[in-house]
C-alpha cells in the first residue's frame, strides 16, 4: 500500500471541531474499512484527497464520499480518469 493511502487513517482534526472526512468505497460501493482521517476543514479535506487520488485509486478505492461529522456533504465521487 502507498504511504499516502497509509496516512488516510491519521486524524487531523482537534477535539473541539466537527471533522470533515472521506468514506472510501470499493469498485462495488463497498466501504472499505479502517479508520478515516479526519480533517479540521471543507479545504483540507479537498486539498488531501486532490494530492491522494491516485495512489488511492490504485490501492482499491473506486469512489469518495464527503462528511462532515455523521452529515453527507456528497459523494459518492468517483476517482476514475475520464
Amino acid at each position: 500500500m502507498s504511504e499516502t493511502h497509509d496516512n488516510a487513517f491519521a486524524s487531523t482534526a482537534s477535539a473541539d471541531t466537527v471533522p470533515w472526512w472521506w468514506q472510501l468505497l470499493d469498485a462495488d460501493g463497498r466501504v472499505l474499512p479502517g479508520e478515516p482521517r479526519e480533517f479540521p476543514t471543507r479545504s483540507d479535506a479537498e486539498s488531501w484527497v486532490g494530492e491522494a487520488y491516485p495512489d488511492l485509486a490504485e490501492d482499491g478505492v473506486a469512489a469518495v464520499t464527503l462528511f462532515e461529522g455523521d452529515r453527507e456533504v456528497y459523494g459518492p465521487m468517483s476517482l476514475a480518469a475520464e
